[in-house]
């Protein structure tokens, strides 16, 4: 059994939060709609200057549009593997031909002021993963999380219980997918999960990172059947996989301290701490105008 209570909430000054992850001492934050990568301090959530990642003239208005935008959705760091230090991987839905993009942002562990980014191609890991979706669906990849030997990508679809996938990489075979010269990863084999659902509307995964062995994973119930566009947040949730067996996770709906539920849509999680009772979790958010938040989240794993 699982619960999920909201400690704190406050506003971050970035649009559209699609993603974060937690190195070191740094929290790091992406968007779908802007040109930068976020930073903040792990302990008090207090920002860092923003990293460039691309130039664009589409910002002007706080918002890149929605038809030109990267649509970057999820960020995961890569362990170290002999002659690479270790990175953060941005990757792009893969929705569209300008959403199969990244980036790859390197760095020391213990230097996370010094990065240097790189734009990639994920165009020949998407083309492998669609071949396992259903007939008519699109590829849209919104969570990413990885150990020291996997990398791992899920699938979120809209409306549908259908492509409800993750799909698992050796993390050698993954780093020669997504950097030069783009060589083809073997042939995989696609995992089922589940999610709640809500109201008769299925959910999908948001957000994903390993701790402790554990997959945490986030995932949100909208009221619409369309891929594209928008519907009401019916709920949220944070839910703990067996990496092994995600169809036999275990998720709670996310609350507020006097159990009302939480109706907005949570993008990524990040694990910042153990504490006595469970886990302390990071969770970030998109009001779908513009709008984001943090979440601190209390998870209790009975």
């Amino acid at each position: 059994m699982l619960r999920a209570t909201i400690l704190s909430s406050a506003p971050l000054p970035l649009p559209s939060a699609s993603g974060i992850e937690l190195v070191g001492e740094t929290v790091f934050v992406i968007s779908d709609d802007a040109p930068f990568l976020y930073r903040f301090q792990a302990s008090d959530l207090a920002p860092g200057e923003p990293i460039r990642l691309f130039e664009t003239a589409h910002f002007s208005s706080g918002r890149i549009p929605k038809a030109l935008k990267p649509d970057l959705e999820a960020m995961t760091f890569l362990p170290p593997l002999p002659r690479d230090p270790g990175a953060l991987l941005l990757a792009g839905s893969g929705a569209t031909s300008v959403r199969e993009g990244g980036f790859w942002v390197d760095f020391q562990f213990q230097n996370a002021s010094s990065l240097t980014v790189f734009p990639v191609s994920l165009s020949v890991l998407y083309q492998s993963l669609r071949q396992y979706l259903p007939a008519g669906q699109s590829l849209n990849i919104e969570a990413m999380a990885a150990t020291a030997k996997h990398l791992w990508l899920f699938q979120r679809p809209v409306g549908t219980t259908a492509g409800r996938l993750g799909f698992r990489f050796k993390m050698e075979d993954a780093y020669y997918a997504i950097r030069p010269p783009y060589r083809e990863p073997p042939t995989i084999r696609p995992h089922q999960y589940t999610v709640p659902e809500v109201d008769g509307y299925p959910g999908g995964l948001s957000g994903a990172t390993f701790f402790e062995d554990r997959l945490f994973v986030t995932a949100s119930v909208e009221k619409t059947r369309d891929p594209v566009l928008d519907g009401e947040v019916l709920g949220s949730f944070v839910g703990v996989l067996d990496p092994e067996k995600p169809a036999e996770g275990h998720f709670a709906q996310l609350t507020w301290p006097d159990n009302r539920p939480f109706r907005e849509k949570v993008e990524g999680v990040a694990v910042r701490r153990r504490t006595a009772a469970g886990y302390e979790l990071l969770l970030v958010t998109d009001d779908d105008k513009g709008g984001s938040t943090v979440l601190v989240v209390e998870v209790v794993v009975g």
